[in-house]
């Protein structure tokens, strides 16, 4: 009788195990993510959406050491980001499909829209940041953080991808 309960509730295990990894859990599905880059851990606020990613870092007085963004796309393709609105120097990093660095980059803050400027004239002005190569995701952390963590272009990222994408609005 109690091989059978033990049966049971290894079975029950194996099969809450199995609906946790089909329901994509492994990632946090609130609007942050735990990633570890090179040891260190981040909290990074995740932009899955269309508003969320337009507004990015923007209007940040300050970028926590362990902090950032992460950006999550419906698919990989080129992309470039500017600094609109952004008070402070940000590192930049693309990530591939497969979580693969593309192309890395320190965006200066530029000067924020004068009275002159229409939002067309500013943003115009705004300098381009490419992802070179294709790009599903992107990190921001505060500016020389990827320089401290000596990070290069073909350095993998481990973050839950599959789960990530779920989470595309």
């Amino acid at each position: 009788m109690q091989r059978l309960h033990a049966a049971t509730r290894l079975r029950s295990w194996l099969l809450l195990a199995l609906l946790l990894q089909l329901t994509g859990c492994g990632c946090a599905n609130g609007p942050t993510e735990q990633v570890t880059i090179k040891e260190q851990t981040f909290t990074l606020e995740v932009a899955s959406t269309l508003e969320a990613i337009k507004k990015g870092l923007g209007e940040r007085e300050s970028i926590p050491d362990n902090g950032g963004m992460l950006f999550v796309f419906p698919d990989a393709q080129q992309r470039r980001f500017w600094m609109v609105d952004c008070l402070v120097d940000i590192d930049i990093m693309y990530l591939d499909a497969l979580g693969r660095i593309t192309s890395i980059h320190t965006m200066r803050a530029e000067p924020l829209q004068t009275g002159s400027e229409t939002r067309t004239e500013y943003e115009q002005r705004l300098k381009r940041y490419p992802s070179g190569l294709s790009a599903q995701f992107a990190i921001e952390l505060q500016a020389g953080k990827i320089r401290e963590l000596d990070l290069k272009t073909g350095n993998k990222i481990d973050i839950p991808i599959e789960c990530l994408k779920a989470r595309v609005k």
